[in-house]
């Protein structure tokens, strides 16, 4: 059998390539390890989950400071931001970060790592900085970069991405978004709260297109309370550099041209694989811009060659990414066939208030031609919720014609950790019964999902037809007052 220099190779040192290449060099595979950019993490540590949720946490305080009055206290207005103290904490939480993806602890663990810009010159060897290195098998987790749509003058005008977004000497006095997805409806909470005029244009007629139209509204219209402007079917024509301000042209809704002026621009239209200058269509690897080719193991068309995390193009999150990463290690050193299964892989929009979702939502039932049923409990009728000062928002849960959950979407106070629940009980096949009669603590959040997953069981149980048996059996007497009304927050 050919004798190669590592028995598994690792490109790219982000949450994907970090997974791999921890487990592989702990169960004993030589493994190589390498990353393009000058420190391990990849895009999440230093460009995107930690920097970001740090951002819309430094917000969140500053808004909670200048919305004191809601909450009995006297009116505070403080002085303006000082983005340079702020993007001096981002980087402050980098590098405490950093320590958990340093070089010194993956060769502590076992894996040789190395910098640079990989190139295949054959199916089982790459060439870095001079040097040839082979390997059994090879991991391609590269990540992705900014996608920059081909606007107009846009490059001829200085805008940002989520590259330069965290690292700015000051804050925006104004800033137009172009998209509203995830970053963008992010980032657009987080610098309109800071003190910039935010502008959102978005294509489409919903921001956050992936989630149901109802929970995306009520984001909107959160954001929206808060000054965020959106402009919705809207499609960017023209971008121009006027010196301290770029101007973008549209077109609205109704197909008339308009104009905006802002400080900066932020390009947040998604993201393109970074499979550039690899060699990989030379070693018959097969991928675009939009993502590797791969089978349910994460093989791509060369069986020993896998790739994950966003150079798939699927699901870019960094805990999908860690999740594919333990798949391609089960496939790759166990050599036990294991498939991926998004079917309960959960996300969360991290605005406030929270849009948390598992499983299928109203929209993926319905492309999949799936009969489902909708049950409600709105934020508003959480005690916990109301003693915090947030009543918006509501918690849907999807079941099945048998009563089985197909997915949950929430979007209020804390929903990213309250999703944690359904995830524990959607994998671990915990019953809605269950979850029902289990008791949760008061007053708590968390008791939404009692009451959510209770309305299932109190329809049946406070039915008519169990009425009557019990009026037969112990001769209730039936209502004190006279009537007798239930309902039941349910949604067909």
């Amino acid at each position: 059998m050919e004798r190669f220099n590592f028995d598994i190779g690792v490109i790219g040192g982000g949450a994907a390539g970090l997974t791999v290449a921890a487990g592989a060099a702990r169960l004993g595979a030589r493994t190589l390890l390498i990353e393009k950019e000058p420190r391990l993490g990849g895009d999440c540590l230093h460009h995107g989950c930690v920097p970001s949720k740090t951002l819309i946490r430094t917000a969140q305080v500053y808004h909670t400071i200048k919305c004191g009055h809601r909450y009995g206290l006297p009116a505070v207005t403080p002085p303006p931001v000082d983005f340079r103290q702020v993007a001096d904490r981002i980087k402050a939480v980098i590098t405490t970060i950093q320590q958990h993806d340093s070089v010194e602890r993956f060769r502590r663990l076992g894996a040789q790592v190395a910098f640079g810009e990989p190139c295949f010159t054959d199916e089982h060897t790459i060439r870095l900085g001079g040097k040839r290195h082979t390997a059994a098998k090879w991991v391609i987790a590269t990540g992705s970069s900014p996608l920059i749509p081909a606007i107009d003058g846009l490059d001829h005008s200085p805008y940002l991405t989520n590259r330069e977004l965290f690292s700015l000497n000051e804050l925006p006095a104004s800033l137009i978004i172009l998209g509203a997805g995830l970053i963008a409806i992010e980032m657009a909470q987080a610098f309109c709260r800071l003190g910039s005029t935010v502008h959102v244009i978005q294509r489409s007629g919903q921001i956050l297109t992936k989630e149901d139209h109802d929970l995306a509204d009520l984001a909107m219209a959160a954001l929206g309370a808060e000054g965020v402007i959106f402009h919705c079917n809207a499609t960017a024509l023209r971008v121009a550099d006027l010196g301290k301000e770029r101007e973008v042209v549209y077109r609205d809704a109704d197909g008339a041209e308009k104009t905006l002026r802002a400080a900066a621009i932020l390009v947040a239209m998604g993201r393109s694989a970074n499979v550039e200058g690899m060699g990989l269509a030379e070693i018959g690897v097969a991928c675009d811009q939009y993502g590797i080719a791969v089978d349910q193991r994460l093989r791509t068309s060369q069986q020993h060659i896998y790739a994950a995390g966003d150079v798939l193009g699927r699901h870019q999150f960094t805990h999908a990414a860690g999740y594919e990463g333990s798949v391609v290690l089960t496939n790759a050193i166990f050599h036990l066939p294991r498939k991926v299964d998004y079917t309960w892989l959960p996300w969360c929009t991290y605005i406030e208030p929270e849009l948390a979702s598992i499983g299928m939502n109203e929209k993926r039932a319905q492309a999949a031609g799936i009969e489902y049923t909708v049950w409600r409990e709105e934020f508003a009728m959480n005690d916990r919720s109301l003693a915090e000062g947030e009543g918006r928002g509501l918690i849907k849960l999807l079941t099945s014609r048998r009563g089985k959950p197909l997915g949950v979407q929430i979007f209020g106070l804390h929903a990213g950790e309250l999703l944690n629940e359904w995830v524990a009980a959607v994998n671990g096949k915990v019953s809605l019964a269950t979850l029902a009669t289990a008791v949760h603590p008061y007053p708590t959040v968390g008791e939404i999902t009692k009451r959510v997953a209770g309305l299932p069981l109190a329809e049946k149980l406070f039915s008519p037809r169990v009425r009557r048996a019990l009026a037969l059996l112990f001769r209730y007497q039936g209502s004190a007052c006279g009537t007798h009304e239930l309902k039941i927050e349910k949604a067909e």
